[in-house]
């Protein structure tokens, strides 16, 4: 029986790993920080846990003791400064305690690459994988470009990109070849290097049967999963780090993983060899292909969930829009005879600002119920979205109490209501991320100025109601 050691057990490829080691007959043994983290995990009462941290090399020492093959898959993605250091430094220290322990192998899952200059965590992977492969033990060095799978950062990317914008400007890299893989395909040549030749030490490119551009994924994939055509057009203007921060406005994607994660697209990841079907051969029924591979990743997820959130949410919003425009009358002859104090915004800003709040509010809104209801907090989207529909009833309300209804002290009232309800829905958002809470903030201090402003003129005018 071999033994395995899998570092990054709790991971995304990982976690997929371990099952089919532990069916195949090996023998595996998980390092990770806490055996708290392996709960829930199908198959944790199957394997030896070893506690420890991977920077630290008494741990990874004892952690290898026995071992035959040793799966590293590890690497900094939260774009920190110091990533590369870090990475360097685990990798040579794992690489060490594997020559002292005897390990017979290490297997490490590396990024397809070009030949000449590389992104930094691009660049910083290649050098992990030349840690291994010039050290003591002999390394398996497996190189995949964009991973199809529901949980690697690479397809959630592409998919929220896809599902959520008809429409996009996108940076040129979208029109570099990329040659996509199924994880299943992943898992499958990871596994089979077990059984490589003893001795071997090299890298494999790792492929599907397809070689794309990012747009024409797209299409692919939104052709797959039932939605209209996308319309990409691509420019030159944005920076690997602006794009990082548009993938983290657009989609669930935090921008210190997607600055990385569009650093690596800025260069071709196709593959230059096919070693890996020679000596390992083909997953069962032959490599993946793109559309067969979509589908076995979004079998578990709802690519239409965003459209129809945000349908709902326009519409909550849009109708308390309209109701809003018809009831406010600044022209009347009760308004133009109000004593306004003189710090009040002119007219004009007012439909521009909150035009700008409403489609923001809707569109902020929709995004933090959608990825509440995927990650199973339906609970959560379901109350978020009641929250939007009652702020929603007390903004129009407002217009209602102050142009209509002229009453000055109940529309004061109605508008801090209005405020606490808008800080209050920045609130509920915000456990999706810091992002949507400062847009839904921006719409919050609105309404606050709305309510000093409103008190103001109450002050100003104690005779002005009917």
């Amino acid at each position: 029986m071999t033994t395995v050691l899998v570092t990054g057990a709790t991971g995304y490829i990982g976690g997929q790993l371990v099952p089919v080691l532990l069916d195949r007959g090996h023998h595996v043994r998980v390092l990770t920080r806490s055996r708290k983290g392996l709960a829930g995990r199908p198959w944790a009462d199957r394997v030896e846990v070893a506690e420890g941290d991977a920077s630290r090399g008494e741990d990874v020492r004892r952690a290898l003791e026995g071992v035959d093959v040793a799966y590293y898959l590890l690497h900094s993605m939260d774009g920190g400064g110091s990533f590369i250091e870090r990475d360097r430094s685990m990798a040579q220290t794992f690489a060490d305690a594997a020559g002292e322990a005897g390990v017979g192998r290490v297997v490490y899952l590396g990024g397809l690459h070009p030949e000449g200059e590389l992104s930094d965590h691009l660049a910083s992977r290649v050098e992990v994988g030349e840690t291994f492969l010039r050290g003591p033990v002999p390394a398996v060095v497996l190189q995949a470009g964009v991973v199809l799978g529901n949980g690697s950062a690479s397809f959630d990317m592409l998919r929220h990109l896809t599902e959520r914008l008809p429409a996009m400007v996108a940076p040129k890299w979208v029109g570099n070849r990329i040659q996509p893989i199924a994880v299943a395909d992943v898992v499958h040549y990871l596994a089979g290097a077990v059984d490589l030749p003893e001795g071997t030490n090299r890298t494999f490119d790792l492929g599907g049967p397809e070689v794309m551009t990012y747009a024409e994924m797209m299409q692919r994939y939104a052709s797959v999963v039932g939605l209209r055509p996308r319309h990409v057009v691509s420019v030159p203007v944005l920076t690997p780090r602006l794009a990082g921060l548009w993938v983290d406005v657009v989609t669930p994607i935090p921008a210190g993983l997607a600055r990385p994660l569009v650093g690596s697209l800025v260069h071709e990841a196709v593959c230059r060899e096919d070693d890996i079907l020679e000596v390992l051969g083909p997953p069962p029924g032959g490599r993946t292909g793109f559309d067969e591979a979509v589908l076995a990743a979004v079998a578990d997820v709802d690519p239409h969930r965003w459209s129809r959130t945000l349908a709902r949410t326009s519409a909550v919003v849009g109708a308390a829009a309209v109701v809003g425009s018809l009831l406010t009358d600044p022209t009347s002859r009760w308004y133009r005879r109000l004593d306004k104090p003189s710090w009040q915004p002119p007219a004009g800003a007012f439909p521009v600002v909150w035009t700008a709040l409403y489609a923001t509010t809707a569109v902020v809104t929709a995004r933090a119920s959608a990825e509440l209801a995927e990650r199973g907090d339906t609970a959560e989207a379901k109350d978020l979205e009641r929250a939007l529909v009652a702020n929603m009833v007390l903004n129009a309300g407002w217009s209602g109490l102050f142009f209509r209804a002229h009453r000055l002290g109940l529309a004061t009232a109605g508008a801090a209501a209005l405020a606490a309800s808008s800080a209050d829905l920045a609130r509920r958002v915000g456990s999706t991320g810091k992002g949507k809470a400062a847009g839904i903030g921006a719409y919050a201090a609105w309404c606050g100025f709305a309510t000093v402003l409103t008190a103001a003129i109450a002050r100003r005018n104690p005779r002005a109601g009917r």
